[in-house]
């Protein structure tokens, strides 16, 4: 898998771009939240002490990451066996289930448009599908923070780390990578039902995203210098604001992006109607509007497509 290796960001791009993220039950994240939702029922016992919970974390990690990457290895090296065009062109679909960035430029424009309109009762629905906190109540800028937000968060998460994971081990270990993602983004929670039966989960995730985030630190700054955003502010807000982000990870290319913008990111969310005031990134040279979406996007695929470049150029 290692030899074609090289070829796989750039098909996988291609083939997202074409079908984007498809909605059938037999989509490979779902089929993975479907194996943790199961293993959830049988491990997690709400009466169980602390330390038993963690353990019950500590093995649903472990079941769900064997299972995810055996599974994917077993159906690409069958593939492989019945020729090496086939492998690849299973690699290559596996990974483009696992990367987002069509899905994610669709959401955006799609709510900078309802915001463009007018419409912010839709608006506030649609961002409601791409984002964890309360929507009911956010004004046009909220909903565009929360947008930029998501998309920024997810240059790592639904892009850049999948394709680095599948640099190094090809698609099975990218599908290991979302496996890792989707555990942390159903049990990874610091709430009286998961703080102990997610904390594996969530301390997995934060390992797994540690040089991916960094990787992608460096990408956003391209990005901004090569999208005639403010590169130098992306650099300077990454410094002095991403550490200031509850995740070790997530404030990098959040940060980043703020500084690019010149636009304040972070502040006060409402999570089930409870407050929870995050860190401010960025120094709000000028108010946040909605065309601060597409320039979010135009930047997402930028730094998407410099690091295919360089995975293409560097891997042998």
């Amino acid at each position: 898998m290692l030899s074609t290796a090289k070829y796989l960001p750039g098909l996988a791009l291609v083939l997202d771009t074409v079908i984007g993220d498809p909605r059938t039950p037999w989509h490979p994240v779902v089929l993975i939240g479907n194996l943790i939702a199961a293993l959830e029922k049988r491990l997690l016992s709400p009466a169980a002490a602390p330390g038993a919970k963690r353990l019950a974390g500590f093995v649903l990690v472990l079941a769900v990451l064997a299972v995810s990457f055996a599974v994917s290895w077993a159906a690409l090296a069958a593939l492989a066996a019945l020729h090496p065009l086939a492998g690849l062109g299973g690699g290559a679909l596996l990974l483009a289930f696992a990367i987002t960035p069509r899905s994610l430029a669709e959401a955006g424009r799609e709510i900078q448009t309802l915001l463009e309109a007018g419409d912010l009762d839709e608006a506030r629905r649609k961002v409601g599908w791409i984002v964890g906190r309360d929507t009911a109540g956010l004004d046009s800028a909220e909903i565009t923070r929360a947008t930029v937000e998501t998309v920024a968060e997810n240059i790592t998460d639904g892009i850049i780390a999948p394709l680095f994971y599948a640099a190094l081990g090809g698609a099975p270990l990218a599908l290991l990578y979302r496996a890792v993602n989707t555990l942390d983004s159903m049990v990874g929670y610091k709430n009286d039902k998961y703080r102990d039966f997610g904390l594996a989960a969530a301390r997995t995730d934060d390992a797994f995203n540690y040089i991916p985030a960094r990787v992608t630190g460096v990408l956003v700054i391209a990005a901004a210098f090569l999208t005639g955003c403010d590169a130098r502010g992306a650099a300077r807000a990454i410094r002095r604001d991403a550490a200031r982000h509850p995740s070790p990870n997530s404030g990098i290319p959040e940060a980043g992006v703020a500084g690019a913008l010149g636009v304040r990111l972070g502040g006060l969310n409402y999570y089930g109607g409870v407050s929870s005031q995050r860190a401010t990134m960025g120094d709000p040279r000028r108010p946040l509007a909605p065309g601060d979406i597409a320039l979010t996007v135009r930047m997402m695929y930028t730094a998407t497509a410099l690091f295919a470049a360089i995975i293409t150029v560097l891997i042998v």
